[in-house]
């Protein structure tokens, strides 16, 4: 199945209309399966529309009505309340007093009150010395560096020259190109998407509105994570 952009390129270019340059760039881009700009495909469309008698994109767009979602309300679960109950057994000590005790049984009694006592001692001091461990552990940062590069095909560029802009980003989704004259006024912008290999490409037409003055433009590319830049230079 062929591309219908690619038919009208093709047949602008055997009817001699358009920019010779431009077409045969946006034909080769096709070929390739390149990213086309959306400023490309205005220009092929507009053309084709012009000379080749091709009628205006119309889109029907469906109006959509989404119904209301109810949400099940949560039914609050009852809490059972339980009681306890403590028991109390009341102690009762019996005091006997006898005189006829003797006194070394009231000695060895003092003395197995002792041992226990000692004892006890000897179990909180075996306890004290042992330091709780800390379970928590700490997620490494990954602080290594992001990578984000942008280059043309050339260093300098001349009134209605084709710019060729690529590079790669190690994101995924879209990466966001401007152009800045030497007065930091953006003269060029565009959302281009980022090729499964972290690849993306796309073309820019040197001059227009903001183009007057000839200097050094910058061209910049953000990813949401970084943002990296170059310069070249442009004439008049």
């Amino acid at each position: 199945m062929t591309d219908p952009l690619l038919d009208d390129v093709k047949a602008l270019l055997d009817k001699d209309f358009g920019d010779d340059r431009i077409l045969k760039q946006i034909c080769r881009a096709c070929e390739n399966d390149e990213v086309i700009s959306n400023y490309e495909r205005n220009y092929v469309r507009k053309l084709a529309e012009k000379y080749l008698g091709r009628r205006p994109e119309v889109t029907n767009e469906k109006l959509i009505v989404e119904k209301p979602i109810i949400q099940d309300v949560p039914i609050p679960e009852t809490v059972s309340l339980q009681k306890t109950q403590s028991l109390q057994s009341p102690s009762s000590s019996r005091r006997s007093s006898s005189s006829s005790k003797n006194s070394k049984l009231m000695l060895g009694i003092g003395g197995i009150a002792l041992v226990i006592i000692i004892a006890i001692a000897v179990s909180f001091s075996g306890t004290s010395g042992v330091t709780p461990t800390n379970t928590e552990t700490q997620q490494p940062i990954n602080s290594g560096p992001l990578t984000l590069t942008i280059q043309t095909d050339l260093t300098s560029y001349n009134n209605k020259d084709l710019i060729s802009i690529s590079g790669t980003s190690d994101t995924s989704g879209f990466v966001n190109l401007s152009i800045e004259n030497q007065n930091n006024q953006v003269v060029w912008s565009e959302k281009v998407s980022i090729k499964s290999n972290g690849s993306y490409s796309t073309l820019a037409i040197a001059g227009g509105q903001g183009w007057e003055s000839s200097g050094t433009y910058t061209i910049k590319v953000d990813n949401s994570a970084e943002i990296n830049s170059s310069t070249f230079s442009f004439a008049t």
